[in-house]
C-alpha cells in the first residue's frame, strides 16, 4: 500500500479466518472489520455530520462517483476543497466508480472496451464513463479510497456473459491502475473489483488475474444484484482466500444485520449498505432480538424505546409511541430518528465482531448470532 495508508493485521481468528485490523488513513484510523454508512449525495439521508461522528462515531463513509458526477459535478467537489472540504467532513470517506449506478440504467448505457456509454437519468445528457476518467472524476472528490470502474452484471448471467464481462472488467482495471499510479500523490489509494457473476471458475480467475496488480486492497462487487443469499457468501468465501492477507478486502453492497458477521466469517474487513437507512426510513428498525415494523398498531402506546439493548439518541430519549406518531405523521424528523438507530445497530453489530476476534471469542459470537437468526 502507498506510504499514507497502512493495513495492520491485529488478529485472525484460527477456526474461521475472521480478522480484525486498522486500516491507517490521511482522515484517521479505521478499525476493521467495519461496516461504512453509505452517503450517495455526499450525505448520509437524514443524519448530520454532528451526530455520525458524536452518537455513531463512524470512522468513514461512502459517496458515489455517479451522482456527484452529475450534480453537484467534480470540479466544484474539488474547488470547495474535496469531499472532505464540501460536506465538512473530517473522517474517511470512499468513493464507489459509480459503475453499479450506470449499470442500473439498463436503457440509457452502451458498453463499449472504452467504457460506458449513458445518459443522465437527471436530463438525458449523454456521458461516457472510462477506467482512466473514472480515477479522474474520485481524483476530484478527493476520497481516501477509489474504486476502477467495472461492469456489474444482473442475476441470472450465462456463463458466457459472465465470461466476457469479467474479462472487460480485468481490462478496465488494468488500465484505470496504470491511469492512477501515473497520477498518484499519495493521498489516495485504490481498489479494483473481483466480478465473474456467480461461477466459482470466473471469480477464481478474476482475482488472479487482478492480483498481478499489487493494488492498495480488493473488493469483491457483483453481489446483492438478486442472487440468494446463499449464493453471495459462497462467492464470498471462493473468492476471500485468494486475495493478499495483508490488504484489506471489502465486500460491496451487503448485508442484513444478521449477514454481517458471516461476512466476516469468511475473511472480509469492509462492507457497506443502503439498508440501515433506506429500512429505517420506511419504518424498519433492526434491534438486538429482531425487527420492528413502527406502523404496526401494537406499538400506538407502546412506552418502551425501539430497543432497550442500544444505546443511541433515539433509543434514550424517544418510545416506540411517539416515533410511530412520527412516522404515521409524516413527519421527516422520524428519518432521522430511525436512521440513527439502525446505523448505530449496524456499527455496534460489527464493534462486538471486532472485540470478539480480538478477545478469541469469535466463534462462539457467530454461534450465537446464527442461533437468534434462525
Amino acid at each position: 500500500m502507498g506510504s499514507v495508508f497502512r493495513f495492520e493485521l491485529q488478529a485472525v481468528c484460527p477456526e474461521t479466518g475472521a480478522r480484525a485490523g486498522l486500516l491507517h488513513t490521511p482522515h484517521g484510523v479505521i478499525e476493521t472489520p467495519v461496516f461504512m454508512p453509505v452517503g450517495t449525495q455526499a450525505a448520509i439521508k437524514g443524519v448530520l455530520q454532528r451526530d455520525l461522528i458524536s452518537d455513531l462515531d463512524a470512522k468513514i463513509i461512502l459517496a458515489n462517483t455517479y451522482h456527484l458526477f452529475l450534480r453537484p459535478g467534480p470540479e466544484v467537489v474539488r474547488a470547495l476543497g474535496g469531499l472532505h472540504g464540501f460536506m465538512n467532513w473530517p473522517r474517511a470517506v470512499l468513493t464507489d466508480s459509480g459503475g453499479f449506478q450506470v449499470f442500473s440504467l439498463d436503457t440509457l448505457r452502451k458498453v463499449t472496451e472504452e467504457g460506458v456509454l449513458f445518459r443522465s437519468h437527471l436530463n438525458g445528457d449523454q456521458h461516457m464513463f472510462t477506467p482512466e476518467s473514472t480515477i479522474d472524476v474520485q481524483r476530484a472528490l478527493g476520497s481516501d479510497i477509489m474504486m476502477v470502474l467495472d461492469e456489474c452484471l444482473a442475476y441470472p448471467a450465462s456463463h458466457e456473459a459472465a465470461r466476457a464481462s469479467t474479462d472487460r472488467t480485468v481490462r478496465w482495471a488494468r488500465a484505470a491502475y496504470t491511469h492512477y499510479r501515473q497520477h498518484a500523490d499519495g493521498t489516495q489509494n485504490c481498489f479494483p473489483i473481483v466480478q465473474g457473476s456467480m461461477f466459482p471458475d470466473l471469480r477464481r480467475q478474476c482475482a488472479e488475474q487482478l492480483l498481478e496488480l499489487d493494488a492498495d486492497g480488493y473488493a469483491i462487487g457483483g453481489l446483492s444484484v438478486g442472487e440468494p443469499r446463499a449464493l453471495s457468501l459462497e462467492m464470498t468465501e471462493v473468492v476471500a482466500p485468494l486475495l493478499p492477507p495483508g490488504r484489506p478486502r471489502y465486500v460491496m453492497g451487503v448485508g442484513m444485520p444478521d449477514e454481517l458477521p458471516e461476512y466476516v466469517a469468511r475473511g472480509i474487513d469492509m462492507m457497506d449498505c443502503v439498508l440501515p437507512s433506506r429500512n429505517a426510513r420506511n419504518g424498519y428498525f433492526f434491534t438486538l432480538t429482531g425487527r420492528v415494523v413502527i406502523k404496526q398498531s401494537q406499538y400506538k402506546d407502546d412506552a418502551a424505546p425501539i430497543d432497550s439493548n442500544c444505546s443511541c439518541y433515539t433509543c434514550r430519549n424517544f418510545s416506540r409511541a411517539y416515533l410511530r406518531h412520527l412516522f404515521l405523521a409524516g413527519e421527516m424528523t422520524f428519518s432521522t430518528l430511525a436512521t440513527l438507530h439502525n446505523l448505530r445497530r449496524y456499527l455496534d453489530i460489527m464493534r462486538e465482531i471486532r472485540e470478539s476476534i480480538l478477545d478469541g471469542k469469535f466463534p462462539a459470537y457467530l454461534r450465537e448470532r446464527r442461533k437468534v437468526s434462525e
